[in-house]
């Protein structure tokens, strides 16, 4: 019986000691666009979930969809338009969306704006412009504002942008940073991006008729390990303080009925 005592405490000395749970992680897929906002709306829900970690993956809507539908390890989906949101929703691979904010896409130019642009019919004056592909929530938002913009500006306003499009890119930062850096004369971006720049760029808005509303839906992804916190991350984007926090970023306010 002794001798069958000390192999148990030996075996109980050698057994390394229990770890301590780690913090729950919460993982939000988002797009690029909401950098800002979600950094400290993340900071904001880490400080009242103690022991909770938000991460952010940040991208164009269209690549973290895809990473979704390949069983990227996502808990929230934030996306930029609709396109994407419907398609995860539609496969069973998010939950209900709702919109929790809105957007308004601008005319961006470098500080020195070297074309002389004062107004968006002044585009097709541009050397270079930059865009966002097509698939890209941006990308679709523009090619929207081009269709209308050549209703009023003539039929070829449209072939007349498109003529000078030096790349396409495939998140509104990419966009953004051609701009900023000189190597675009002009593009188009969110407005929230816009002021992101600070005066490394010039905004120039775009008549509202001929401009569109960038609507934000976010959703709990189906697969998700954390249910209940990814539901309270949600909730807080459509609270007074969530929605108080995003209109301080830039953004218009979203649904909250």
């Amino acid at each position: 019986m002794g001798r069958l005592l000390r192999c148990i405490a030996l075996v109980v000395a050698l057994s390394p000691p229990a770890r301590a749970a780690g913090p729950r992680e919460l993982v939000v897929f988002a797009a690029s666009s909401l950098r800002e906002a979600f950094e400290g709306l993340g900071a904001r829900f880490e400080r009242e979930h103690p022991g909770t970690k938000l991460t952010l993956a940040l991208a164009g809507s269209q690549d973290l969809r895809t990473q979704i539908e390949h069983g990227a390890p996502a808990d929230v989906f934030a996306a930029a338009d609709w396109t994407h949101m419907r398609a995860l929703v539609t496969a069973g691979l998010a939950g209900p969306p709702r919109t929790f904010a809105r957007n308004e896409p601008v005319l961006v130019v470098p500080r020195d704006n070297p074309a002389g642009l004062r107004s968006l019919g002044d585009l097709p004056r541009a050397k270079r412009i930059v865009i966002g592909a097509p698939e890209v929530p941006i990308g679709a938002y523009t090619l929207r504002i081009l269709d209308a913009a050549s209703r009023r500006y003539g039929t070829g306003f449209r072939s007349s942008v498109e003529a000078r499009v030096v790349s396409r890119e495939l998140n509104v930062r990419q966009v953004l940073s051609k701009v900023s850096l000189g190597e675009a004369d002009a593009a188009v971006v969110y407005r929230t991006d816009a002021r992101s720049a600070g005066q490394a760029v010039e905004i120039i808005s775009i008549p509202p008729e001929l401009n569109v509303v960038a609507e934000y839906p976010v959703a709990v992804v189906q697969r998700t390990n954390q249910p209940a916190l990814a539901r309270e991350f949600v909730d807080l984007l459509l609270s007074p303080q969530g929605q108080e926090a995003l209109v301080q970023a830039g953004f218009q306010p979203g649904k909250t009925e």
